[in-house]
C-alpha cells in the first residue's frame, strides 16, 4: 500500500516542498530511504520504528520503502521523522492516507514517541502557504513559529499518538495564534543606554551619524576609552525592525535552530560580537551543510569585530562581498545558496599592539614597524568599505567622573528617526533602499549635488588626502546622512566638511 506525506527541506534561507512517499510491500522486513537522504534522514528508520512501538502501534512487517521526492534535492536534517511514522501507519491501515493530503508536517520524533522541535519551521510554512497548504501540524514547541505566517492554520502536537489522532479525528487541537503586536511590545526593553557613557561627544556623534544612514563605522582608540561599551550601545538608537525586517531576520534564526524559547520572533536589531577567531565559514557562512554565518545572523542589524586587526586576514576580506551587495553567495558543485547579510559593521582597534600610541598617561613600547605591520593587516579595500573612521581620545579619570550623565539613547534615536523617516520619503519609489548608505553611483548623483563651495571643499580633500573614488562617494552619502539629521533639503560645505574628517586616520600607512 502506498501513503504521501508533505514536508519541506531547508534550502539556505529558504524552503522546499518534499513529497514523503511510503511503500509497504510484501516480502522479507527491511527499511530503505531513498532520494538523496543525509546521515540524519536515514537514522530515522530507527528512530521511527522506536517511536511507533513505543507509541502503542504495531510496526508493519515488510518491505518498506520511504522516498523523498523530488530525489534530486539533498534531504538533511531531523524534520523527516513524523511525515515517515505518520506515511508508514497510513500504508499500514492505522490512518486513511487521504487524511494527510494538504497537511505539511514536520518533526522529530524521540524514541518514546515524543516530538521534538526542529530548525527551519517559519520558512518552511511560508512555502507550504507558497504551495497551497492551509494546515500544519508541528512539535508543540514549533507552533508559534509556524503560527506566524497569515493563511497557515498550525497545530503543535506532543506525541507521535496525539497527531495520528488529530488527524484521525478523534482528538481536536486548537490552532495556535500568533499576537506580533504583543511580540514587538515585549521586545527592546533591556537596551543598554547611551546615558551611562560620559564624555566622548565626538564618537558618540559619529555614532549618531552612523545610526541614521546605516554606515559602517571604525573606532581607533587606545584601551579603555569607550569603544566596545558604545557599540553595544549602538542598537538602542537605530530605528526598530519593520515587520518585514523582522520576517526576514527570524527565517535567518529560525533556519539556524537559534531563535529564542520565549518569543517566535527576532524584534530587535541584533547584535553579533564574533571573537576574533572565528573561520571565514563561521563569519559569513558555510561549511558541509551550509549555514548561515555571523554576518547573516546580523541581518539587518549590526556586526560588532571587536580588536579588529587580531582577525585572521583571510577572514576579513571575505567581508567583502557582503559589504557591496548585502548578502553571501555559497557556490557548491550541485548548487548555490544565498544568505541574505545587510548589517552594519562597527569596527574597533587599538591604535598599535601594545594599545598605548597617543596615551598621554603610558607610553607607547612599540616601534614604528610593528606599528606598520600592525595597522597593515586592515587591508585598503576593506578600509573603503567602511564609512566612517573615528578616533576615540584618551579622558582622564579625574575628568570622565566629573561629567555628567550623557544624552540617552531615546533622544537619541529621536533623532535618527526623524533622519530615517526623510529617508525613507526619499526612497518610497526605489527598490531595495532604505537609507543613505545604500545608495549606489546613481543614486548619490541624484540625491547628492553639490554646489561651486562645497564641491571645491570636497575635491580639495580628496587630493590631499589620497581618497579613492570609492571614499569619494562614501563622503557624499555621509554628507547626506548629516544633512538629513538637520532635515536640510540641499547639502552644504559644512555638512561636507564634517564627513570629510571621518576619513582621516590612515590606518595603512606608518606611524
Amino acid at each position: 500500500m502506498l501513503a504521501k506525506a508533505l514536508s519541506a527541506t531547508l534550502a539556505g534561507v529558504d524552503a522546499r516542498m518534499v513529497q514523503v512517499e511510503v511503500d509497504l510491500a510484501q516480502g522479507l522486513p527491511s527499511f530503505a530511504t531513498v532520494g538523496l537522504a543525509e546521515g540524519a534522514v536515514r537514522e530515522a528508520k530507527d528512530r521511527v520504528r522506536a517511536a511507533i512501538k513505543n507509541s502503542g502501534y504495531s510496526f508493519p512487517l515488510g518491505r518498506i520503502t520511504v522516498n523523498l521526492a523530488p530525489a534530486a534535492v539533498r534531504k538533511e536534517g531531523t524534520g523527516y521523522d513524523l511525515p515517515m511514522a505518520l506515511g508508514i501507519l497510513a500504508a499500514a491501515g492505522a490512518l486513511a492516507a487521504e487524511l494527510l493530503d494538504g497537511v505539511m508536517v514536520c518533526g522529530e520524533l524521540s524514541l518514546d514517541g515524543a516530538l521534538r522541535p526542529v530548525p527551519g519551521v517559519l520558512p518552511m510554512a511560508l512555502a507550504a502557504r507558497a504551495h497551497g497548504c492551509r494546515r500544519m501540524l508541528v512539535p508543540l514547541d514549533n507552533v508559534r513559529e509556524a503560527a506566524l505566517v497569515e493563511g497557515i492554520a498550525a497545530y503543535g502536537a506532543a506525541r507521535l499518538e496525539q497527531a495520528l489522532d488529530f488527524l484521525a479525528g478523534r482528538a481536536s487541537l486548537t490552532p495556535a495564534q500568533a499576537d506580533i503586536a504583543a511580540v514587538f511590545a515585549a521586545g527592546g526593553q533591556d537596551l543598554p543606554d547611551f546615558a551611562e557613557v560620559r564624555g566622548q561627544e565626538s564618537v558618540k556623534r559619529a555614532f549618531e551619524i552612523a545610526a541614521a544612514g546605516g554606515h559602517n563605522i571604525l573606532v581607533c582608540g587606545v584601551p579603555g576609552t569607550g569603544k566596545t561599551m558604545m557599540a553595544r550601545r549602538l542598537p538602542s538608537i537605530l530605528p526598530a525592525l519593520t515587520l518585514a525586517e523582522a520576517y526576514e531576520t527570524s527565517r535567518i534564526y529560525s533556519c539556524a535552530g537559534l531563535l529564542p524559547a520565549e518569543s517566535p520572533l527576532i524584534t530587535v536589531r541584533p547584535f553579533r560580537s564574533p571573537h576574533h577567531t572565528v573561520s571565514d565559514a563561521g563569519l559569513i557562512g558555510g561549511g558541509q551543510t551550509p549555514r548561515p554565518g555571523e554576518a547573516s545572523l546580523a541581518h539587518n542589524g549590526v556586526l560588532f569585530l571587536d580588536e579588529l586587526p587580531e582577525f585572521r586576514k583571510q577572514v576579513l576580506e571575505v567581508l567583502r562581498q557582503p559589504l557591496e551587495d548585502g548578502g553571501v553567495t555559497i557556490a557548491r558543485a550541485a548548487s548555490s545558496l544565498r544568505f541574505p547579510a545587510r548589517f552594519m559593521l562597527v569596527a574597533a582597534m587599538n591604535p598599535c599592539p601594545c594599545g598605548h600610541l597617543g596615551d598621554p598617561a603610558r607610553p607607547c613600547t612599540c616601534s614604528p614597524l610593528a606599528v606598520q605591520r600592525y595597522r597593515s593587516r586592515i587591508s585598503g579595500p576593506l578600509l573603503d568599505r567602511i564609512d566612517l573612521h573615528i578616533e576615540a581620545p584618551p579622558v582622564p579619570v579625574k575628568e570622565l567622573l566629573n561629567q555628567p550623565a550623557g544624552e540617552p539613547s531615546a533622544a537619541i534615536r529621536k533623532r535618527v528617526q526623524a533622519a530615517r523617516l526623510i529617508q525613507a520619503k526619499r526612497f518610497a519609489r526605489e527598490k531595495q533602499l532604505y537609507c543613505n548608505a545604500q545608495m549606489g553611483t546613481r543614486e548619490v548623483g541624484k540625491h547628492c549635488p553639490l554646489d561651486a563651495a562645497s564641491s571645491a571643499l570636497l575635491h580639495q580633500a580628496v587630493n590631499r588626502l589620497g581618497l579613492s573614488a570609492r571614499a569619494y562617494y562614501r563622503i557624499l552619502k555621509i554628507a547626506r546622512t548629516i544633512a538629513d539629521l538637520e532635515a536640510a533639503p540641499a547639502l552644504r560645505d559644512v555638512h561636507v566638511a564634517e564627513a570629510v574628517q571621518y576619513r582621516r586616520l590612515a590606518f595603512s600607512g606608518p606611524a
